[in-house]
């Protein structure tokens, strides 16, 4: 080999080292597109990632779009972000609740979308849940910015919607990655029995409550009310969308006539509203997480822990036996 044609081979090999080296500091591996082999899947808020948790399990790489101390509401999504989404084999989203994550689909994704709307029979906003719902008034600006449509979004509060979700879930896992359909199967039965187990938790411990009213901060419950609750709420299907102090005087004097002892706040928003309410009428405050999204006190729990703390906080405010 002469000198030459040496220096080309040593110039060449170091060119392909520089490249490699770059490609190894710029792949993120936790994200869509990183070559592990797995399904890609972006999850647009808490509830949807919690079930592509466990039914994908270590086969799937799950980008959660909504971080925890996030309102789910009020997501705006980064460059990386819309990037994931875009690029994942499987989305996982609720039309009409992130109006953010509703926009980035409708421009060109890759993946399949399992669209809770479509999977699951979501009930009418105004069946139950929120009787100050702004009725004859013009709505606020924000109010707008957050409509809901005709839906109540919120149906993970029902374990059994939930599982139906689930299902769908491990049907479309099952058609990207049709060689892990059996683990996709089991670990869907796993969630589901699980989710079933809260359910029938939830119907015995709410079974016989001396007060059947809750006073909640926002109209995100109302699908409890399939255990004998009526909620009541101080804001709209969005916490941005707040009473009037009519309404607020209307709220009071139902909490009152009911025999109403708690008011709840949540977390991810502010308890303002609920802890001068409370403070009116003398009545205790507690919080009853909506689920939306994990926050920093609450970075160790997941769906099943959070609904169980719920039921505890329900039956204590409502002297359940």
């Amino acid at each position: 080999m002469t000198p030459t044609t040496r220096s080309v081979g040593l110039l060449a090999a170091g060119a392909l080292l520089l490249t490699s080296g770059c490609a190894a500091f710029t792949d993120d591996p936790g994200s869509s597109g990183s070559g592990s082999g797995k399904v890609e899947i972006a999850a647009a808020f808490y509830p949807l990632e919690y079930v592509a948790e466990r039914v994908g399990g270590d086969l799937v790489d799950i980008t959660g779009l909504t971080k925890p101390g996030v309102e789910p509401h009020d997501l705006e999504l980064s460059i990386n972000q819309t990037a994931a989404l875009q690029s994942a084999d499987l989305i996982l989203t609720e039309h009409g609740f992130q109006p953010a994550v509703d926009d980035a689909v409708e421009q060109d994704v890759k993946g399949d979308v399992v669209d809770v709307e479509k999977v699951v029979d979501l009930r009418a906003a105004e069946e139950g849940g929120d009787e100050h719902s702004h009725e004859g008034e013009e709505a606020p600006a924000e109010e707008e910015e957050h409509d809901h449509g005709e839906l109540d979004p919120h149906f993970w509060h029902d374990p059994l919607l939930l599982a139906q979700y689930a299902e769908d879930v491990r049907d479309a896992l099952a058609e990207a990655d049709p060689d892990n359909a059996d683990a996709y199967e089991a670990n869907a039965k796993k969630v589901t029995d699980d989710l079933t187990g809260v359910d029938e938790e939830f119907k015995t411990g709410l079974a016989q409550c001396k007060i059947k009213e809750v006073v909640v901060s926002h109209d995100a419950f109302a699908y409890l009310d399939k255990y004998g609750l009526e909620f009541e709420s101080i804001a709209g299907l969005t916490p941005d969308a707040e009473p009037n102090p009519a309404q607020l005087a209307e709220i009071g004097e139902h909490a009152k006539e009911h025999g109403v002892t708690t008011i709840f706040s949540e977390r991810l928003v502010s308890a303002a509203l609920a802890d001068t309410l409370a403070g009116d009428l003398g009545l205790k405050t507690a919080v009853l997480d909506p689920i939306e999204g994990l926050s920093k006190d609450t970075a160790g729990e997941d769906y099943l822990s959070l609904m169980r703390h719920n039921l505890d906080a329900l039956k204590a405010a409502n002297g359940c036996q």
